[in-house]
């Protein structure tokens, strides 16, 4: 075992960290404006497209708790750069696949490599930040992949119509590799020692709330992230260029960017059952916009409270997470990840064929259906529970 690390004691997230969740942000939501173009490009379906992003999620997710026990053994700065190295070399790889079957499996292997970049980062900030101010830079690395989210869902739609959407993997990449690179600098904190791997498990799955947070999670994942990337194409469905539908969902990522910093404010008087409460109503009036019509200016207001929603209610969450098993914080963190993540591949699998039918009308219905009952259970949960 390596010596121990010195103490760490921040107040916000390293810059290179929030560097590297901007770009793991950045390829994570750059797939949806371009899937009309890669259907087309390479004389596929639609629905036979959307894996490429249902693929990416799902590794994305599966991948968590490899990466947080990996992360509580080994550190959480090295983990993220050799992730990053895989990323740059799988990103790279994609960009000059000639079929939709090599694609998705490099999109995989990408998505997975990408998947520890975020989760490790949200467990460095609970190893180096007090919790009484966690949230606020929680808020901090919230707002960088915000910020990736805003300029893959624009710069990217529009990189994809303008030139190619392999410019727009390659682009990642190579930003990959320059993180990792960057996080050389970045100092490892201390974690305590790591049993069995059984016993390390079984601490975190045996603990009922986390058991809740993971599962609120899932139902997340399923009804934004995984269903995200359906707003452009249901722009495109009725006649919108990949650039213009592009632009128009960015509004989530540019609203998500301003609100993390309302968010961060607002943390400081309002409990975390009230930042959740007024999250999920954004959600449910969000996808009920889009449910009862789908234009340029429902899906731009709808992105904007799809925004406000994940800056609310899931940075109330993701700080629930990084406190709900502290002894093995990587690990659950991780849980927390791939629940949300696994919830959103099952998802926007789910929604291909609606999606290939155009079906949005309900697509988004059952959506709204479904972010009432989640901000329910998560407000009265969060209340209950009590910091161990």
């Amino acid at each position: 075992m390596t010596a121990p690390a010195q103490p760490v004691a921040l107040v916000r997230p390293p810059s290179a960290l929030s560097a590297a969740s901007l770009v793991s942000s950045f390829d994570r939501f750059a797939v949806g404006p371009m899937l009309v173009l890669i259907a087309l490009d390479l004389r596929v379906t639609l629905a036979a497209a959307v894996a490429a992003a249902s693929g990416y999620y799902l590794a994305y997710g599966l991948s968590q708790p490899l990466w947080g026990v990996l992360s509580d053994r080994y550190g959480r700065v090295p983990v993220m750069r050799g992730a990053l190295l895989g990323a740059t070399a799988a990103g790279l790889a994609s960009a000059f696949m000639p079929g939709l079957v090599p694609l998705v499996a490099l999109r995989v292997v990408a998505g997975a490599c990408f998947g520890a970049v975020i989760p490790t980062s949200l467990t460095y900030v609970g190893d180096t930040v007090a919790a009484p101010i966690r949230q606020r830079a929680l808020s901090d690395l919230m707002g960088a992949t915000a910020l990736g989210t805003a300029v893959a869902t624009g710069f990217g739609g529009v990189l994809a119509d303008l030139v190619s959407w392999r410019v727009v993997f390659t682009t990642s990449a190579l930003c990959a590799l320059a993180c990792a690179l960057g996080l050389r600098s970045v100092p490892e904190p201390p974690r305590g020692a790591v049993a069995g791997l059984g016993a390390h498990l079984g601490a975190v799955l045996r603990e009922r709330w986390a058991l809740l947070v993971f599962a609120l999670a899932f139902v997340e994942g399923a009804v934004l992230l995984g269903l995200l990337p359906f707003l452009a194409t249901a722009l495109q469905h009725h006649g919108v260029t990949a650039a213009v539908a592009g632009l128009a969902t960015a509004v989530y990522g540019a609203g998500l960017w301003l609100l993390t910093r309302l968010v961060k404010r607002l943390s400081r008087r309002w409990s975390a059952p009230v930042l959740i409460a007024v999250g999920g109503s954004q959600l449910c009036l969000g996808y009920a916009l889009v449910a009862v019509h789908v234009s340029l200016v429902t899906v731009t207001a709808a992105a904007l409270l799809f925004g406000g929603g994940w800056s609310f209610m899931h940075s109330s969450l993701q700080t629930w997470a990084t406190s709900v098993v502290p002894h093995a914080r990587g690990t659950a963190v991780a849980f927390f990840a791939a629940a949300l993540f696994i919830g959103s591949a099952v998802s926007s699998s789910a929604a291909g064929p609606l999606a290939g039918a155009g079906a949005y009308g309900l697509l988004f219905g059952v959506a709204a259906a479904v972010a009432l009952p989640l901000t329910a259970v998560a407000v009265v949960a969060r209340h209950r529970w009590r910091t161990p």
